[in-house]
């Protein structure tokens, strides 16, 4: 199991337990009974079923040591022989014969309650690759049921984020496309961060859902769009982290997003017919006025459904907002993951450039994290904790310096992992 397994097991952990963490369960018990009565496709494990008890266990996991509490923990027998003996190998096929429809998991509690095989001889997923190499799986995962509309009376319980596409900048003679990416809270309609951009890129998004939380806290409920920069992986590791459910909209499903796509209509109506020539003539003047705005127009006008303002209902909940404060330390939750073998001279490379890490990790996995559009920091990660800064390979200051191991050249452009 690779440690990109680990994290991918641990987000659909954290899936089926973030509804209890963010108290939208009533009842616990039944809420486990229920998710416990359904079979999961689990990365890497494949279809599988689990006891209340299990889930219960990952809910206290992840409030003891946050999301790397979900992540499975390492073999004790890393590195032995978990080949299957011919005799087990027999075992299995003759309970798959007997029972061709019931799941590999059902299947292996059955063959170690029955002791025909001891949980020492052979793990679920050995089994389960077995069974796979055979073609003998069961796969009928249940489809996930309808989810109810949104509607929340608390603030910061449910966000609503998505982008629209802004007026043309005049730059020097030439138009710029922006896009205005935009939070809302269900609640209160406040807008807890939206700015223009010319990027559509994931930059884009994790700027202003930072600020956003920066600047109102943390949501429980994070609902967005089914675009590609919504589903990176980036985006799932940093909203377990904070303890964010992410939920994606259906394809074309344009009013489960009503109020987000409401308030893009006040913006071209109320805000876009205010801009003169001089407000096109850079993003940062666009944003000024649009700041402005927000702050004496949006925000302050009493909002019909509320009978009150966006700002007065967020405010008269104020209590109950969980505050994020550390800008440094959330910028890293946000970071791209990746995994490196570290060289002999005590480097490794990124984006076809070197990196110096301690000595002391020379011929090891290190796992980094770094922002895949600058590549400014490459940070050094364990146990889920930053632990230093790999600082870059600088060729005039390496001239004279001398290494136990020279610098290979030739392995420079070895990105380790796809596209970085």
């Amino acid at each position: 199991m690779t440690d990109n397994d680990r994290e991918q097991i641990a987000l659909f952990r954290f899936s089926l337990i973030s509804p209890i963490l963010n108290r939208q369960v009533k009842k616990q018990n039944e809420y486990l009974a229920k998710v416990a009565a359904k079979k999961h496709n689990v990365p890497y494990y494949g279809v599988r079923e689990y006891s209340p008890k299990t889930i219960a266990m990952w809910v206290r996991a992840y409030r003891k040591d946050g999301f790397e509490g979900l992540k499975p923990k390492p073999r004790n027998d890393r590195g032995k022989s978990r080949v299957l003996t011919p005799e087990l190998k027999e075992v299995i096929l003759e309970a798959r014969e007997d029972h061709p429809d019931r799941s590999v998991s059902l299947l292996y509690d059955q063959l170690i309650t029955e002791k025909k095989m001891l949980p020492s001889q052979a793990s679920y997923s050995t089994v389960y690759r077995f069974l796979k190499k055979k073609n003998l799986l069961v796969n009928s995962p249940r489809k996930e049921e309808n989810r109810r509309r949104f509607a929340y009376d608390q603030v910061n319980m449910l966000w609503q984020g998505d982008e629209m596409y802004g007026p043309y900048l005049n730059l020097d003679g030439k138009k710029v496309k922006t896009f205005l990416f935009a939070f809302i809270d269900d609640c209160s309609r406040v807008i807890t961060y939206a700015k223009f951009l010319t990027t559509e890129k994931f930059s884009a998004v994790q700027q202003v859902l930072s600020e956003a939380i920066l600047r109102r806290g943390i949501p429980k409920l994070l609902y967005v769009d089914n675009g590609k920069v919504y589903h990176s992986d980036n985006l799932h590791f940093a909203c377990a982290s904070l303890g964010i459910t992410l939920i994606h909209t259906k394809p074309y499903d344009a009013q489960s997003k009503g109020k987000i796509e409401r308030y893009f209509l006040t913006v071209r109506k109320r805000f876009l017919p205010l801009l003169t020539d001089d407000d096109l003539s850079s993003l940062d003047k666009l944003n000024q006025r649009f700041f402005s705005w927000l702050e004496t127009d949006y925000h302050r006008k009493v909002h019909s459904s509320l009978k009150m303002t966006p700002l007065d209902k967020y405010m008269s909940q104020i209590s109950q907002v969980k505050t994020y404060d550390d800008p440094e330390k959330l910028k890293l939750l946000f970071l791209k993951r990746a995994q490196r073998k570290v060289r002999h001279d005590g480097t490794i490379s990124v984006n076809s450039k070197l990196y110096q890490v301690p000595p002391a990790y020379i011929g090891k996995k290190v796992k980094i994290r770094f922002d895949p559009e600058t590549y400014d920091n490459i940070y050094l990660y364990e146990n889920g904790k930053c632990i230093t800064k790999a600082e870059p390979v600088i060729m005039a200051d390496n001239a004279h310096t001398k290494r136990g191991n020279p610098i290979s050249f030739a392995k420079m452009t070895e990105g380790g992992s796809k596209n970085v």
